[in-house]
């Protein structure tokens, strides 16, 4: 699939089938002012609420297909992505005004004042026409108070890309309005249970795309994704211990990373990828390990007779975060790259587990058990600033953040069953993966970095 920025300057109209639309030609040129420069959605403002975006159907140019159809799922999939992102309310198309058959997709034949009216601040049209079996695509954005373009894009390729196309230009309609391009090109891995044994599989950040990516028969848990997002690494007892395994995405190739007598858990690769944090109880004690990926070199980083596990770096590799119950109760520590300096940085709470350090650096996710049930909180490094995020009928688990730090995905137990759910890092926007593939429970989620999906 190929795509460009398109031109004002280069469209043509065309007539066919008695539908006027516009088309822009497939130029790879940019164009815009500075004026489009700034951000326009505060997303991080305490008073934030969705903006209210709406979606046309999409012109079409297909004499052979069925025009309503197909303008309609471009409509319906641009606006179901860009409603799970949590900073866009949807306008239902039953509340458009604006004539679809007379209207164009450029800013003279566009009538704001109707859209304005609705409450509408920004606009998605859109035109497309398949020929000789290709499918060309055009997107533009448009501020509706201003009546002006904002961004636009044309895309080419199979008629299979279609998707692709909408979640490229979902990015581009993020990077505009709100600075960044969102997480649309990422995935997230996690342990889909079956019976006594379980699996690990991957889904596109939007809940489809189901991908199995073991088949081993056997308690196959935690995948840790590397920086570049090419490996995962996992603990499985197909050998029957609890061992340590690198899985290749590429060539679907698994190779043993630590195989000691006892536990050894993967729990964090560096952000240069060339060691692993792992708990191993090879010494008699839970203790946390740094293991060179390349060399399988290992280092002993905390020696105590508690138990530490769940160690996780810091975004710039000079810190880790882990649990230990040194205090009494499992709380949250944090301690230089070579064990040194090591503070405890949680006193509230009488279970504080499975910590994660945010993209930015600046807060840490854990869940803590509150009245029974676990849910999940946020913390500063430095201490402070305790904050509860979810506010479930149920046990919220193994939360996992978004490589831009805007999202964090978790496991939330019910009964004897888990599904895997997406918040806002501010704990709003709670949706559920509904499907489960299959399996009797979902779990341990591990989200993805950006992956070059197309």
């Amino acid at each position: 699939m190929r795509f460009g920025r398109v031109h004002d300057n280069a469209t043509r109209r065309f007539v066919r089938a008695g539908i006027l639309v516009t088309v822009v030609l497939g130029l790879l040129v940019s164009w815009g002012s500075p004026a489009w420069s700034k951000v326009y959605i505060d997303i991080d403002a305490p008073a934030f609420q969705r903006f209210p975006i709406a979606v046309q159907d999409f012109k079409t140019l297909d004499e052979n297909g069925d025009p309503k159809e197909e303008g309609e799922w471009f409509a319906d999939e641009m606006g179901r992505m860009l409603d799970i992102t949590g900073f866009f309310r949807v306008i239902e198309r039953s509340a458009f005004l604006e004539d679809p058959a007379g209207a164009g997709i450029i800013a003279p034949e566009i009538r704001f004042g109707d859209w304005l009216s609705i409450g509408v601040d920004f606009l998605v049209k859109g035109g497309l026409e398949i020929e000789d079996g290709r499918l060309a695509v055009e997107f533009r954005l448009f501020d509706v108070v201003r009546g002006a373009l904002i961004t636009g894009k044309r895309y080419w390729g199979r008629p299979e890309d279609k998707k692709t196309m909408v979640m490229k230009f979902a990015e581009e309609v993020m990077l505009a309005l709100t600075g960044e391009r969102g997480v649309f090109n990422t995935r997230i891995a996690f342990v889909g249970k079956k019976d006594n044994k379980s699996e690990l599989v991957m889904i596109d950040y939007d809940g489809s795309g189901w991908t199995r990516l073991t088949d081993y028969g056997a308690l196959t848990l935690f995948p840790r994704w590397s920086p570049d997002g090419k490996m995962i690494a996992f603990l499985s007892y197909m050998r029957g211990n609890p061992d340590a395994y690198i899985l290749d995405l590429e060539s679907r190739e698994r190779t043993v990373f630590a195989e000691y007598a006892g536990l050894n858990m993967p729990s964090s690769w560096s952000p240069d990828g060339k060691e692993i944090l792992c708990v191993f109880s090879k010494d008699g004690y839970d203790d946390i390990y740094a293991v060179n990926v390349a060399t399988k070199q290992t280092r002993r980083i905390t020696r105590s007779p508690s138990i530490d596990v769940s160690p996780r770096w810091s975004p710039d590799a000079s810190e880790i975060v882990f649990v230990s119950n040194r205090s009494g109760a499992p709380h949250l520590f944090i301690m230089d790259a070579d064990g040194g300096n090591v503070r405890r940085i949680t006193f509230e709470g009488s279970y504080n587990t499975s910590p994660r350090w945010s993209p930015t650096g600046d807060a840490i996710v854990f869940e803590s058990s509150v009245d029974g049930r676990f849910q999940l909180f946020t913390i500063e490094p430095d201490g402070s600033n305790f904050k509860q995020l979810t506010f479930q009928n149920g046990d919220c688990l193994s939360p996992s953040w978004s490589p831009d730090g805007r999202y964090i995905a978790f496991s939330l137990r019910r009964s004897n069953s888990e599904k895997i759910c997406i918040i806002n890092a501010n704990g709003l926007n709670f949706r559920t993966i509904e499907d489960i593939g299959g399996f009797d429970s979902v779990k341990q989620p591990s989200w993805s970095p950006a992956l070059k999906l197309y």
